[in-house]
């Protein structure tokens, strides 16, 4: 039989070293699906959704920096692609998406499930999007799509109509007209100009009180920073997405920085004088120094997320690592270390307030204090994935990384779901390493618990079957309810925060894996030291209090003026509130000595 477009198309991608496809089929796809019940090369995930099958593409992507891919049929397939394929653009994560489209001759007729796709997928693939119309064309639409992905870190798309997948392929012929690509791909390291970098050298040696803040670019730079970090005397502070870079153990990590960050790092950031970034694209201007307060230096190898969130003096468009390699033989050794110790000393009296704050009462269970008892028990080499919540305060805030963990969430489109479907994709990248996600109730109900089929189905054939799944079960979108009182001034609105409660644990329990629930607090250790020594999945459903506030770093007068308007006006669960944040405020003015 001869080689169909599908199954060219397959044998492509394995010569890119591709093995597997996340997905879920429909007729628009239907050669590709037949292709794939031809080949031993390749591998079909299929996932509940096709949204959960684009953020397990990104989640292999982050995880390993390997391209990710995922395959939808055409119309409604296509369409919910697209929220896990913004994940991956905006987090600059290598996705290819191939997905089907009706026959050629009906196209423009109108047809049941036809849909614009090139234009549909022209702003999350804004890198590379083509539809395939002639056999000897999938060739060079898979080699550029690759390609571009991993060269740009960025979304590419390949649409292939129903009628093509099955015909039979033929090589492009040599003649005019034509394209010839052929698979290979090595990325360059890029490092600036020596006299950019003896700039970049001479701020910071001026510097006397140097921040730097890292994010997921700096992932294979961990050594180097460490380096500048101490020839400059400076603490460092983590984007989330960089959470994984450095170990929490070492004494200048100030932790994570932003809305959810710690007070070592917003510290830092309100007396430095000097600002270094290396390979983070952090939002929040607000939470850098004041413009104009600190000279600022930062790296990146994407020249066109330089200097758009604080003013840099010095913009180097490099790759992390070669980049600071480069810079480091320019750096002189501060030998006033007073700016270090003082960060030291906040540091150790932060985490052992972050303790009392975990170890305070709550109406059952306080949320920290699951994440707090969690991390010193965390197996080495643990890949960790947290989905967008008030959980995720508790994921950058209590759990401290170690050398050799990774760690991810969705960074800058922030939505909701990604968790379960992350570690999904980390199991499969990582069969051999035990896989922890960290899933508010609201994500879990909202596509959580159809993806713990998923595991049900694919767990037997883990090498290591620990994967762990934490639910806190508190009843309410409690990341909103919290922003509502704080930045709105509005209290919680039922109608649209409060969750219906569910038997997460049982429910697991149905799907035959292990289900541990908890709504004591001494029940907490045993209950994570029960699901880290299973031998099967388990989901720890932890029974929170919803009442516990995701303090920010600092409260501005607005934000407390916004939050007592809330209260005032009749929010239903003021008294939790009150209590709780008054024992959280006591603990931050309560001298916790390092």
């Amino acid at each position: 039989m001869s080689a169909t477009v599908a199954d060219y198309l397959l044998y492509r991608l394995t010569q890119w070293g591709i093995r597997r496809l996340y997905g879920y089929p429909g007729d628009g796809i239907n050669g590709i699906i037949g292709a794939l019940g031809r080949t031993t090369e390749l591998r079909f995930i299929q996932a509940r959704h096709e949204e959960m099958a684009a953020f397990m593409a990104c989640a292999h992507a982050k995880f390993t920096g390997e391209v990710g891919v995922c395959l939808a049929t055409s119309g409604p397939g296509a369409i919910h692609l697209l929220n896990g394929l913004y994940d991956a653009k905006l987090d600059h994560q290598p996705v290819v998406a191939i997905v089907g489209q009706q026959a050629r001759s009906a196209l423009g007729g109108h047809y049941q499930q036809e849909v614009d796709l090139t234009t549909l997928f022209k702003d999350v693939a804004s890198e590379y999007v083509t539809m395939v119309t002639k056999t000897s064309a999938v060739r060079h639409a898979i080699d550029r799509a690759v390609r571009i992905a991993l060269n740009q870190r960025s979304v590419t798309c390949v649409i292939i109509p129903n009628d093509l997948q099955e015909l039979e392929y033929q090589k492009p012929p040599r003649k005019h007209g034509t394209v010839h690509s052929s698979v290979d791909f090595s990325p360059p390291y890029v490092i600036p100009q020596e006299k950019d970098l003896r700039r970049a050298a001479a701020v910071l040696n001026a510097g006397k009180k140097v921040s730097i803040l890292i994010g997921a670019g700096a992932m294979n730079a961990a050594n180097e920073v460490v380096e500048v970090a101490d020839l400059l005397g400076a603490g460092v502070a983590k984007a989330l997405l960089g959470k994984a870079v450095l170990p929490d153990a070492l004494p200048f990590v100030t932790g994570a920085i932003g809305l959810l960050g710690t007070k070592p790092s917003w510290d830092m950031m309100m007396d430095c004088d000097t600002l270094l970034m290396v390979g983070t694209s952090f939002p929040y201007s607000e939470l850098l120094p004041p413009e104009g307060q600190a000279r600022g230096v930062q790296i990146d190898i994407d020249g066109r997320m330089l200097a758009i969130r604080y003013p840099m003096e010095v913009a180097l468009a490099g790759d992390s690592k070669e980049t600071l390699r480069a810079l480091i033989p320019m750096l002189q050794r501060k030998q006033d270390r007073s700016w270090r110790e003082q960060l030291e000393k906040g540091i150790r009296q932060w985490w052992k307030m972050l303790e009392a704050q975990a170890m305070n009462s709550a109406d059952p269970i306080n949320p920290q204090r699951v994440f707090w008892e969690l991390s010193p028990k965390l197996p080495d080499g643990v890949i960790l994935t947290a989905d967008s919540g008030s959980g995720t305060n508790w994921f950058a805030r209590d759990l401290k990384m170690r050398k050799g963990m990774l760690a991810s969430l969705s960074g800058n489109l922030a939505t909701m779901g990604c968790g379960m479907p992350y570690a999904i994709g980390a199991k499969f990248a990582f069969p051999h390493r035990p896989v922890l996600a960290m899933v508010g109730d609201g994500a879990m109900q909202m596509n959580g618990n159809a993806e713990l089929v998923t595991v049900a189905k694919y767990w037997k054939e883990w090498k290591d079957p620990r994967f762990i799944v934490l639910v806190l079960n508190n009843r309410d979108l409690n990341q909103v309810t919290w922003e509502q009182r704080v930045m709105a001034g509005d209290p919680k609105t039922p109608a649209t925060q409060t969750l219906p409660d569910f038997p997460y644990a049982r429910y697991a329990e149905s799907l035959g894996l292990r289900g541990v629930r908890v709504d004591r607090p001494e029940q907490i250790a045993r209950a994570w030291d029960e699901a880290l020594s299973a031998n099967r999945p388990v989901l720890l459903e932890a029974y929170t209090d919803p009442d516990v506030p995701p303090l920010p770093p600092h409260i501005t007068f607005e934000q407390a003026r916004n939050f007592a308007a809330a209260l005032l006006e009749g929010d239903e669960d003021a008294p939790g509130v009150i209590k709780q944040s008054l024992k959280g405020m006591v603990d931050k003015l309560l001298p916790h000595k390092g």
